[in-house]
């Protein structure tokens, strides 16, 4: 860390442990169910509070420019809508794969708001952080609630959940999805009944972009199918990752280690409150 700076700031990554799509809204987005987890693993960010009022990306994610950055947009929100007159120099030290279904660019702007609310002194609650979170991305706001929870809506009308945390075993397909893509794709279910929180809990659990993402993108395909041989594999979000849960880190780790070429992936733990809101401590700030 350098000189000055705070951090490191952690942004976890999430999984979708259901997807359901039950209808196309008026205003163009889709009517969803779904499960948010976290993991206990993720991306860092580093911020130096600056006198001057300029928001300043030292680094981030590769291919991404600053103007398009969450977490640049995500700074400049929360100084436009508080009139901050302090400005900010930022380091992502990105892990999470772009395009990958596990909310990498969410979560960076999710600990945006919620750190610099805090360095800033710019005194939002709760509410008023996940109306901004939701300008940015439908996933946003469970990255500032930090608790693991069912989602109805676009995804953000939240209630939080107790989970199993079990440990996961998550493959990365060697592409990127588009998410618009598979929401426009004529095939995708759009009319999945809604069920409720014990009908999941029973073990509903499936996710209707599934089976659009495996025509469409082969290498999640593959993946998919090799995970199956070694337990119930599911899609988070509209992927590209792959997941399937393991009783222990022991069981997981031994899969993981038969992976075949061209699929790479990664152990970790399912958690039910995320490493930001544990940072941040759960009675303060955004959390109350």
């Amino acid at each position: 860390m350098r000189a000055g700076e705070s951090g490191p700031w952690l942004a976890p990554a999430k999984l979708n442990l259901l997807l359901r799509i039950l209808g196309r809204r008026p205003d163009g987005y889709h009517e969803l169910q779904t499960v948010f987890q976290f993991l206990d693993l993720g991306d860092a960010l580093y911020f130096q509070v600056t006198d001057a009022p300029a928001i300043v990306r030292l680094s981030g994610a590769a291919g991404v420019a600053p103007e398009q950055d969450l977490v640049v947009r995500a700074a400049r929100l929360l100084q436009q809508e508080t009139r901050c007159r302090l400005g900010v120099q930022i380091r992502l030290v990105k892990r999470l794969p772009l395009g990958g279904g596990l909310g990498g660019g969410s979560s960076d702007a999710a600990t945006a708001l919620a750190v610099l609310n805090r360095l800033w002194r710019t005194g939002l609650g709760a509410a008023e952080l996940a109306r901004l979170g939701l300008r940015l991305g439908a996933d946003v706001p469970v990255f500032l609630l930090g608790r693991a929870a069912w989602g109805e809506g676009i995804g953000e009308r939240l209630t939080p959940l107790t989970l199993p945390e079990p440990w996961y075993l998550v493959l990365r397909p060697a592409c990127e999805v588009s998410t618009a893509a598979v929401f426009q794709d004529p095939e995708l279910t759009r009319n999945s009944l809604r069920i409720t929180i014990p009908d999941f809990l029973a073990g509903t659990q499936d996710n209707d972009c599934l089976a659009v993402v495996r025509r469409r993108y082969p290498a999640v395909r593959e993946a998919f199918d090799w995970l199956a041989r070694y337990a119930r594999p599911r899609l988070t979000g509209t992927g590209a990752c792959v997941f399937a849960a393991f009783d222990s880190q022991a069981a997981a780790q031994a899969v993981h280690a038969q992976l075949p070429a061209g699929i790479s992936g990664f152990v970790a733990r399912g958690c039910n409150e995320s490493a930001l809101r544990a940072q941040l401590g759960a009675g303060s700030g955004a959390w109350t």
